[in-house]
């Protein structure tokens, strides 16, 4: 549908405006752009980050946008006031970067194992003590109070992020024995499925593990989901850098359906999109949608010429966002599901 060209090397990660036609993109060329997603335009650039750009993100009603960099320079500009900086802050090496789902609160988790949490504009931050091995990825529950966070030893721990206080804790002795690089978290905010480098999945439980989904194998987990919203049982999403999509019944811990693919390419990330569709970004540039209840095929998306970075979903528009290393993004209309 539209090509946006600007960046002059691997963008990394994008997101969509929750009700403008606006996206933001982040680049290894040390760039950030927010754009129009009809007409690519750009509405404002952001130039002074020294590193790549590694994450971005519109706060949830779309009044800020921010922007990180993997040396840990992260800035925030008034989306509403012409793009007006209203706060930064340095942290150190930066793994990832989000806003809090209902608040104008930022997050962001660092090499040296912090997470810090901050009001913006105020700066009012608050910092979750990490154990001295960096945090690869994090899920805010579904009702914004508590922050499950994964380690690079392997263990989760779930913050509840008004006191700062871990409410549960997963060790490597009965839980992920790697670095955990994927999460998920069921709508009840119940379950946690993680994924680690080792190729392990985990399902976790509010009071601990609760078994596991795979164990480790030289098949590296990229993505993880769970609970796809209105089917009628629990199920998770496992995909590998081998190219394989594998449906599981959460309850039963069983494998219920490998997704079909005559020409598997590297997972790299996967979204659940409306009619029961799993989506993957993957190795090659494809973009691919299953039907995950029966594992058929549903779509291809081609156009992007090397690997998918990122992939971002709006249900009410019904588009992709996708974000590549051949220095593009792009915005896809998921086609109708025959």
């Amino acid at each position: 549908k539209l090509t946006f060209t600007k960046h002059t090397a691997t963008v990394f990660c994008g997101a969509l405006h929750p009700t403008e036609d606006l996206a933001v993109t982040g680049g290894e060329d040390d760039k950030a752009y927010v754009w129009n997603i009809r007409t690519g335009e750009v509405q404002h650039e952001v130039t002074n980050h020294t590193d790549s750009v590694v994450a971005v993100g519109f706060s949830h009603d779309g009044v800020y946008v921010a922007t990180a960099d993997i040396s840990g320079y992260i800035q925030v500009f008034k989306v509403t006031q012409s793009y007006r900086k209203v706060w930064e802050f340095n942290v150190g090496d930066l793994c990832w970067m989000r806003w809090h789902s209902g608040a104008y609160v930022l997050m962001a988790g660092c090499d040296s194992g912090e997470v810090y949490v901050w009001r913006i504009p105020s700066g009012d931050c608050k910092v979750l003590p990490g154990q001295d091995c960096k945090t690869e990825v994090a899920e805010l529950t579904h009702d914004g109070k508590k922050l499950a966070v994964g380690y690079g030893n392997g263990h989760f721990k779930l913050w509840d992020l008004k006191s700062g206080t871990p409410v549960m804790e997963v060790d490597s002795t009965v839980g992920n024995k790697t670095n955990i690089t994927t999460l998920s978290i069921d709508q009840e905010n119940q379950l946690f499925v993680t994924g680690a480098e080792d190729g392990s999945s985990y399902v976790i439980g509010p009071n601990g593990v609760l078994g596991m989904l795979i164990g480790p194998s030289d098949a590296l987990l990229e993505s993880v989901l769970v609970d796809y919203p209105g089917f009628e049982i629990k199920v998770a999403a496992t995909g590998t850098l081998q190219g394989k999509v594998t449906i599981w019944d959460v309850a039963r811990l069983t494998k219920r359906v490998e997704c079909v693919d005559e020409e598997p390419t590297g997972i790299t990330k996967m979204l659940w999109l409306k009619d029961f569709t799993i989506c993957a970004g993957s190795l090659g540039g494809y973009i691919k949608g299953w039907d995950f209840r029966s594992g058929a095929k549903r779509f291809t998306l081609d156009g992007h010429t090397n690997d998918i970075q990122d992939i971002v979903y709006d249900r009410q528009r019904n588009i992709i966002l996708s974000t590549s290393e051949d220095r593009t993004a792009k915005i896809f209309e998921v086609p109708a599901s025959q």
